[in-house]
């Protein structure tokens, strides 16, 4: 069987959220880099999915409620991914923007696509053509592009400091969540089950804000922090989430993965629209190479036919 493509039915529904994703998971990381520890980062996790959990329950509460027996069933799978995507891609996140640039957090980001197809290949017998590696090379050759502003050799003076370690820790785990996603299919509706993951997050971070608490002490709400919770409820929660989620159902975890190429070029705009930043040319030249290797990446793999 061929793997489901942005060609493929319901591609346009899958080409809207394939653009639109990124740009919510952008807002993510310039809050962390922005805030620069500002807040508690394991207090701003656990805030984030509280309330993002609260936005869900009013739509979501009765339809998991009708298949509690089903949740119960697959607890051990929904507390997985509520300890990967909520709890080691949140605090740690939050954690890396004190000492890590935006800069580095996108370049190890953009190595999630690879290490699904990586570990999609070993434990999951995933099929990757010659065709969609080269699209993953000149994806990854585009984003150099733009981390490098142009001139490669500013790669070779990235240093490795404990926010990358955070980063790279968050990206694997990305990595994992995006295939269990898909390998672990649930009999729940797609929102009661992403609203029982994001329950199962807030739980596995509570014994860690528990502890951070007792060392750092309450954080402070404020009105700018109450605002700040609320952005990353909205975007990078509840929204960012749900059409990930969708996207793997549509066109599977390897090709979803890619998404993690786009985010550079998001923070680059922006950081335009914010910021003033005006963009340059490397960005044209590294979206020249990543749009293309998008379209490669995500097309179908071709099974050969054996004949008999």
């Amino acid at each position: 069987m061929p793997r489901p493509g942005l060609t493929a039915p319901g591609g346009r529904e899958a080409a809207a959220l394939f653009l639109a994703t990124p740009a919510m998971f952008a807002t993510n990381l310039l809050v962390a880099r922005a805030l620069e520890g500002a807040l508690p980062p394991v207090a701003l996790a656990f805030a984030r999915w509280t309330l993002t959990f609260l936005m869900l329950a009013p739509i979501a509460w009765v339809p998991l409620w009708r298949q509690r027996h089903v949740a119960l069933a697959e607890w051990r799978t929904l507390l997985l991914l509520g300890l990967l995507g909520m709890g080691f891609c949140g605090a740690p996140i939050y954690q890396a923007g004190v000492t890590t640039t935006a800069t580095n957090m996108g370049l190890i980001y953009s190595a999630s696509p690879i290490l699904i197809v990586a570990f999609g290949a070993l434990f999951w017998r995933d099929r990757a053509g010659p065709v969609q590696v080269a699209g993953v090379v000149l994806c990854l050759g585009g984003v150099a592009l733009v981390i490098a502003r142009g001139a490669p050799a500013v790669l070779l003076t990235l240093q490795v400091t404990a926010g990358d370690l955070w980063v790279a820790l968050a990206t694997v785990s990305w990595a994992v969540y995006s295939l269990l996603i898909r390998h672990r299919p649930s009999r729940l509706d797609l929102g009661a089950r992403f609203a029982a993951i994001t329950l199962c997050g807030v739980l596995v971070n509570l014994p860690a804000v528990i502890a951070e608490s007792a060392v750092l002490g309450l954080p402070a709400l404020d009105l700018r922090g109450a605002g700040i919770v609320l952005l990353l409820a909205l975007i990078p929660g509840l929204g960012a989430f749900m059409a990930y989620n969708r996207l793997v159902a549509l066109i599977g975890p390897a090709s979803t993965g890619l998404i993690m190429y786009l985010v550079p070029l998001y923070n680059a705009g922006l950081a335009f629209i914010l910021l003033g930043e005006r963009p340059q040319l490397y960005h044209l030249a590294g979206a020249a190479l990543i749009l293309p290797g998008i379209w490669l990446a995500t097309r179908p793999v071709r099974v050969a036919r054996r004949e008999d």
